[in-house]
C-alpha cells in the first residue's frame, strides 16, 4: 500500500460504510411491506405509495444538495444525510397512519438522495482520475447492504415476529460514521483553471449522460422489481424459485461489482461501458429468443446482473474524465437516476398489465438499447476538459 492509498484509506472506508447503509435502507421496505400495511391499517395497493414517496424524496435530495457540496464541507453534509436516513428508519416502526408513514419514508428518501450523490462525488474528489475501481468498490458495498436487509428483517420476523427491532438496529448503524465524518476533514472540490476553452461543463454532455443514467437505473430497478412476477406469470417458476431468481439477479449484480474492480484499473471507462451494454443486450436477447425456457431465463438474469454491475459507477468515472465533476453538474445525473427509478418501473407495470409478461423484457431491452445509443453519441462530443486542481 503506497502513501497516497494510506492517506485516502479513512475516506474510502467511511464512504463504503455509508453505502452499506444506503443498500440496507433501499432494500428494507419491500420485505417489510405487509407488516407496514398491517401497522397502518392499509391495503397493499395503498401502502405502495411509500415507494413513490421514497423515489420522489431521493430525486429532490439529489437535486437540492448539488450546489451545497461545491460550497460547504462535504463530510459534514454527508453526516447530515446519514442522520436524515437514520431518523426516517427510527420513525417508520412507530407510525400508525399512512400519511405520516409516507412522510417518514419521504424524509428517508431525501437523505438517501443526498447520501448517494455525496458519497459518489466525494470519492471522485478523493481519488480523482484513479476513481474508477474505487467507485466500483463503493457500489459493491451498496449490494452488500441490499442483500443483507431482507435477511436481517426475516430473522427478526422469525424470532420476534416484528420488524421494529430491525429498523431500529439499522437506524443505529450510521451513528459511528456520523461522529467520525464530523471530525474528518472534507476533500476539496476541484478548482478549475482554464486552458483555451473556458467552459468547465458541456451542458449537452450533462443532459445526455443524465438520460443514460435514467435509462440504466430504470432498467435495473424495473428488471429487479418485475422478474419475480414475470417468472410466476410466465409459468417458468413457482413462488419459491421466482424469489431465488430475484436474489440471484441481485447477487450477480453485487458479485460483478467486486469482480470488475481489477478490470476497471486496466481499461478505460468508455470501453467498459460498451462491453457492459453489449452483455445486457445479449442476456435479454436470450430471454426473448427462448421465452419458454426456465434455465435460459436464469442464465439471462445472471448475465444481465453481471453485465449491469459496473455501469453506474463507470458512467460516473467516464463523466469525470470528460468534465470537471462538480456537485452542480453531478446532481443532474442523480436527478436522472431518481426519475428513471420512479417512472420506468411504473411504465413497465402498465405494459405488463396490458400486453402480458413478455412486454417487460422487451421494455428493458429497448430501454437499454436507447441508453447505449445515447452513450455512443457522447463519445463523439469533442470538448476540452479544463485543468482541475485539487487542494489537499
Amino acid at each position: 500500500m503506497n502513501a497516497s492509498t494510506r492517506k485516502h484509506l479513512p475516506y474510502t472506508l467511511t464512504y463504503y460504510f455509508a453505502f452499506i447503509l444506503l443498500g440496507l435502507t433501499s432494500a428494507a421496505l419491500g420485505p417489510a411491506l405487509p407488516n407496514l400495511a398491517q401497522q397502518t391499517g392499509s391495503a397493499l395497493g395503498e401502502i405502495g405509495l411509500i415507494f413513490t414517496a421514497a423515489s420522489f424524496g431521493f430525486l429532490l435530495g439529489s437535486l437540492s444538495v448539488g450546489k451545497a457540496y461545491d460550497r460547504l464541507p462535504g463530510n459534514q453534509l454527508l453526516a447530515l444525510s446519514l442522520l436524515m436516513v437514520s431518523a426516517g428508519l427510527a420513525l417508520i416502526p412507530l407510525i400508525g397512519r399512512l400519511w405520516l408513514l409516507t412522510s417518514a419514508v419521504f424524509l428517508m428518501g431525501l437523505g438517501q438522495g443526498a447520501l448517494d450523490m455525496g458519497a459518489n462525488l466525494l470519492l471522485v474528489w478523493v481519488h480523482r482520475a484513479r476513481a474508477t475501481p474505487y467507485l466500483n468498490g463503493l457500489h459493491f458495498f451498496f449490494g452488500v447492504g441490499a442483500l443483507s436487509a431482507p435477511l436481517l428483517i426475516a430473522q427478526f420476523l422469525l424470532h420476534r415476529n416484528s420488524i421494529s427491532p430491525a429498523f431500529w438496529l439499522m437506524a443505529l448503524i450510521p451513528l459511528p460514521a456520523v461522529l467520525y465524518l464530523l471530525r474528518l476533514p472534507s476533500p476539496s472540490a476541484p478548482i478549475q483553471t482554464t486552458q483555451g476553452d473556458p467552459r468547465s461543463v458541456n451542458l449537452t454532455l450533462v443532459a445526455l449522460l443524465s438520460l443514460v443514467f435514467a435509462l440504466y437505473v430504470g432498467a435495473e430497478v424495473g428488471f429487479g422489481d418485475w422478474i419475480y412476477t414475470y417468472a410466476v406469470q410466465s409459468g417458468l417458476g413457482n413462488v419459491a424459485s421466482a424469489a431465488y431468481l430475484t436474489s440471484a439477479f441481485w447477487g450477480a449484480l453485487t458479485t460483478g461489482r467486486l469482480l470488475i474492480i481489477p478490470i476497471a484499473a486496466r481499461f478505460t471507462p468508455g470501453r467498459i461501458i460498451l462491453v457492459d451494454f453489449a452483455g445486457c443486450l445479449v442476456s435479454l436477447g436470450l430471454i426473448l429468443w427462448f421465452p419458454h425456457s426456465s434455465w435460459i431465463m436464469w442464465l439471462g438474469a445472471l448475465g444481465l446482473g453481471l453485465s449491469m454491475a459496473s455501469v453506474f459507477p463507470t458512467l460516473l468515472a467516464y463523466a469525470e474524465r470528460r468534465m470537471t465533476l462538480s456537485g452542480q453538474a453531478t446532481r443532474w445525473f442523480f436527478v436522472g437516476t431518481g426519475a428513471g427509478g420512479m417512472i420506468l418501473p411504473w411504465l413497465m407495470g402498465k405494459l405488463f398489465a396490458q400486453f402480458g409478461a413478455l412486454s417487460v423484457m422487451w421494455a428493458v431491452l429497448l430501454d437499454l438499447a436507447l441508453g447505449l445509443a445515447i452513450f455512443v453519441t457522447t463519445l463523439g462530443i469533442r470538448m476540452k476538459k479544463p485543468l482541475s486542481v485539487y487542494q489537499d
